[in-house]
């Protein structure tokens, strides 16, 4: 969202004036965000403040403990969002190591005038609804469905949102993998279907700006994004912005619909950090003005603590930023019961916050889908990918269950830190 930098950056550099302190931000592609944080982390020294879209939870051990910060926090603000809570903590440690300040909930973006063209006015409430009305828009006006599957934040939350719809995820309340599971097989399989009827090969090499574009330039009839796409078509194709509706996430056979945070922000505190204790003022000032930063993002960030921003069901219902018609953002007043964090059912440990970084998700639904496995050699793939992530972090003693040493420093400091 152009307008929250502009705001921020000047936001940023006023507070630094105002309590002495010299500010720079550094703005990075999201395609760069974690590598950028690798190498300064594995670098020893850099930035003070580093905020992600997603949990660094497999930063943990080279991070700032922030648990003062969060309890001062509650203390001022009030009760947190659950999944903002999880998104920085790890219950296992009892380490809260990052501060996460805000979150974008990722509905269904569909162009209306499709949909009624195929008999569903209000849009896809079902994964099959989205996969039968789909095709028939693909063959009638040879407009397709955007579900990424390729290594950027939309295909990581769209792949879970299908998986947690059929019943799947990748671990359990316990942190144990259970991937490779019939519900997980059955999700894939419905993704093929999708794919192969409604979708074209552009989705594999996706970034995180692609379904956007598609929805904007009319070659998508849905796509699973916050409003950003939304808010990019009122200024350059206010027609089309006109024609853009929002759904809750699609449910799945069990009528479970559910999505994660798109994006979860979460800034950081690298140990090596020499100005701790300004970057903890700074958080904390920054979730003061959460009401400003709400405003200035065009209710893109919602807050992790909504008592500061008491109007925003209000301009929720009545869109301050000119939507046609102005209620058409009112479902996300509801928003906070269907979002979960990437963990989901379980935390978002290390381990989980390695398997996110790694699309290796959706990288599983690209190979069944491009018919290089079958669903179930795809799932059995990525369960032997993601057991070895999760036993690694359980020997360090990050996971719930075995606990071992605090792996040696002698490991190399990509692997330490995830990469």
């Amino acid at each position: 969202m152009p307008r929250y930098d502009r705001w921020f950056d000047a936001y940023a550099q006023e507070w630094g004036r105002r309590v002495g302190v010299d500010v720079r931000v550094e703005h990075i592609d999201p395609e760069r965000l974690v590598s950028r944080a690798l190498e300064v982390i594995e670098a020893g020294s850099g930035h003070d403040l580093i905020e992600w879209t997603s949990s660094p939870a497999q930063l943990e051990p080279y991070l700032v403990d922030l648990a003062d910060l969060h309890d001062e926090a509650v203390g001022r603000f009030g009760i947190e969002q659950p999944l903002c809570r999880r998104a920085g903590y790890n219950p296992t440690t009892k380490k809260y190591y990052g501060y996460a300040h805000a979150w974008a909930p990722c509905q269904g973006d569909y162009r209306k005038s499709l949909w009624q063209q195929v008999g569903l006015d209000d849009g896809p409430a079902t994964w099959e609804e989205l996969r039968e009305g789909g095709k028939a828009i693909k063959q009638k006006l040879n407009v397709a469905v955007g579900i990424g599957m390729s290594n950027e934040l939309d295909s990581n939350i769209a792949t879970r949102a299908l998986m947690w719809s059929f019943g799947a995820s990748v671990q359990n309340e316990l942190e144990q993998v259970v991937i490779n599971s019939p519900e997980t097989i059955a999700a894939v399989t419905s993704m093929v279907r999708l794919y192969r009827e409604a979708m074209t090969p552009e989705v594999f090499s996706w970034n995180q700006l692609s379904n956007n574009q598609g929805l904007i330039a009319g070659r998508l009839s849905y796509i699973a994004n916050p409003i950003s796409a939304y808010r990019t078509a009122q200024v350059e194709a206010p027609e089309v912005a006109n024609d853009i509706f929002f759904t809750p996430p699609l449910r799945g056979p069990a009528g479970v619909g559910l999505s994660g945070p798109q994006p979860v922000f979460v800034y950081f505190v690298p140990k090596f950090s020499k100005n701790v204790d300004a970057a903890k003022e700074f958080l904390l000032n920054l979730s003061a003005n959460d009401a400003v930063s709400t405003y200035q993002s065009e209710l893109y960030n919602f807050p992790a603590f909504p008592s500061m921003v008491p109007q925003l069901d209000g301009w929720l219902a009545d869109d301050p930023f000119g939507a046609r018609p102005p209620g058409k953002l009112k479902l996300l007043q509801n928003a906070g019961t269907w979002s979960v964090d990437i963990g989901y059912p379980g935390p978002s440990n290390p381990a989980i916050g390695q398997v996110f970084t790694r699309s290796i998700l959706p990288r599983m639904m690209a190979r069944a889908a491009q018919g290089r496995q079958t669903p179930a050699e795809s799932v059995a793939q990525a369960e032997a990918e993601i057991k070895p992530i999760f036993e690694k972090w359980r020997r360090r003693g990050l996971l719930n269950g075995e606990t071992a040493h605090q792996g040696g420093d002698q490991e190399r400091s990509g692997e330490r830190a995830g990469a």
